[in-house]
């Protein structure tokens, strides 16, 4: 296998149990925990001083060991896993570079009742969590969830264009995906919420971009968050707490996600949009921001400079303990790793 850079392991005597303290605010955590919602696994390879080709195929048990010691080398003290439902959908469905429409799979309600729609007691394969949690040393558990929420997945499978289209002149066929994908979304965090080795659930659904949602709210209020709410209350009936990651300019829509939706914690967070900071001040009594810091400014800036930036966040976000430090998006395959790791060792040295 090829070896690239070799980057230090960060270590950190860690429990779970802290960065739950973070998302129920109770207690002041031990450390500064940190947090993430997604990688590339370009950066992975990166980190781990490979090449991308020599990744093991994403599912078997040598990834899932290879991704597991990613994050324990640094420094995090849980195991972000979602795992996507089991509703197919052509490859180039998924691929950002491919147009919104591209292998549509519903159109119609004839599509609707001839899809492979799976069943809702097993919407997602939950053995991938067994074999992470057969990985994890004591004192570190799974935080999961399904990958891609519910506004995703109904714009993955009607395309953005086709969704848009179907809510003016098909809103039964919309509410009927909608709905279908709520059965599936709330069957697998029951299930999850379940599971011991599960120590909080999470959910990323992009909602909007830089100035507005995607959907009206009064769209969102009728198709999307009461899944949402459901979803919530199945991990609040297991005692476990919930992590909305979700993109984009979502003011009009705060209070419904706070107050209604019921979410513990929220991530994704871009300066240009609202500042991780600014939204603590506006909301952090409500709800906890996790992570925030700039993903341009940790690609583009000195190290030193980004030290800096990293300090000037922990002080202002970190002063109740009631936050995680890690990139307002996620670790991009364009990110230096060695402008993150410098991210972390500040945030190690503050804790």
């Amino acid at each position: 296998m090829l070896r690239s850079v070799e980057y230090p392991r960060l270590r950190r005597e860690v429990d779970t149990g802290e960065f739950l303290k973070v998302l129920r605010r109770k207690g002041r955590p031990a450390y500064l925990p940190f947090y993430e919602h997604g990688y590339s696994h370009g950066f992975l390879a990166k980190r781990m001083g490979m090449a991308v080709e020599d990744l093991p195929p994403w599912g078997s048990a040598e990834y899932h060991r290879l991704y597991v010691d990613f994050w324990l080398g640094m420094g995090w003290d849980h195991i972000p896993l979602e795992i996507g439902l089991n509703c197919p959908l052509p490859e180039a469905a998924r691929a950002s570079s491919v147009g919104s429409e591209s292998h549509v799979v519903i159109r119609s309600w004839e599509d609707f009742e001839r899809y492979p729609w799976p069943d809702v007691s097993a919407p997602i394969n939950f053995e991938h969590y067994e074999v992470v949690a057969g990985m994890l040393p004591p004192g570190i558990k799974i935080v999961g969830g399904v990958g891609a929420g519910p506004y995703e997945w109904a714009s993955l499978m009607m395309g953005v264009q086709g969704l848009s289209v179907a809510l003016a002149m098909e809103p039964d066929l919309v509410r009927a995906v909608f709905s279908k994908l709520g059965e599936l979304h709330v069957s697998a965090d029951r299930q999850i919420a379940s599971m011991d080795f599960v120590a909080a659930l999470r959910q990323g659904d992009d909602l909007g971009f830089k100035t507005s949602t995607f959907l009206s709210p009064a769209h969102l209020r009728e198709f999307v968050f009461p899944i949402y709410k459901r979803m919530v209350a199945e991990a609040h009936s297991q005692g476990k707490p919930f992590i909305l990651h979700s993109c984009g300019n979502l003011a009009a829509v705060y209070d419904d996600l706070i107050d209604g939706c019921g979410f513990d914690a929220k991530h994704s967070f871009e300066d240009a949009i609202l500042p991780v900071n600014e939204f603590k001040r506006r909301y952090g009594h409500r709800i906890t921001p996790l992570s925030g810091l700039d993903v341009d400014r940790i690609c583009r800036d000195t190290p030193d400079e980004i030290r800096a930036y990293a300090r000037r966040m922990i002080e202002e976000c970190f002063a109740d303990g009631y936050w995680a430090l890690g990139t307002g998006n996620s670790l991009t395959d364009y990110m230096p790793v060695e402008n993150y790791l410098a991210v972390l060792e500040v945030g190690m040295e503050m804790s």
